[in-house]
């Protein structure tokens, strides 16, 4: 388990610093267009698109870290009914849930990222469309992954 979670550190740290990179390379590139385009009546052509796809990396990379920070988005009502005494069974099935959804739609995004792959489909400068969209099933088995981690973890409770 130590090993697991050694990665899951390591992964945290290529991931923060996949986002700053992502972001800098977002603000840059957008600053760019908005220069070219109102003074120079010019722009660079794939642009939008790499923004776009930019967005979604920076977006379920962001989502694989709050997972494990704790800091996604819950509803959490029901443990305001429930004792002290329920709350960790009940944090560790929707650890368990989380993680087993979380799973099923890593194999899904896999899947689609093959029949893009199949495809050929390319987005700009000969690039295929499956190089950006390989996120996908990274980020929902990480996510998985860190479920996982909190199903056995004594310190995590999205319910309380």
């Amino acid at each position: 388990m130590k090993i697991v979670k050694r990665l899951d550190a390591g992964l945290a740290k290529v991931e923060n610093g996949l986002i700053v990179l992502f972001l800098s390379a977002m603000i840059l590139l957008s600053f760019g267009q908005v220069i070219l385009r109102n003074f120079f009546d010019l722009g660079i052509l794939w642009a939008d698109i790499l923004l776009r796809q930019l967005v979604l990396w920076v977006g379920f990379l962001g989502a694989s870290l709050a997972v494990r920070e704790n800091k996604h988005i819950s509803i959490s009502f029901i443990p305001n009914f429930l004792s002290e005494r329920w709350k960790p069974f009940l944090a560790r099935t929707v650890n368990a849930v989380s993680a087993i959804i979380s799973g099923l739609l890593a194999y899904a995004a896999w899947s689609f990222v093959q029949f893009e792959y199949e495809g050929g489909a390319k987005l700009f400068l000969n690039i295929p469309a499956w190089a950006f969209q390989s996120v996908l099933p990274y980020a929902f088995a990480v996510i998985s992954l860190r479920y996982f981690l909190k199903v056995f973890s004594r310190e995590s409770s999205p319910c309380s």
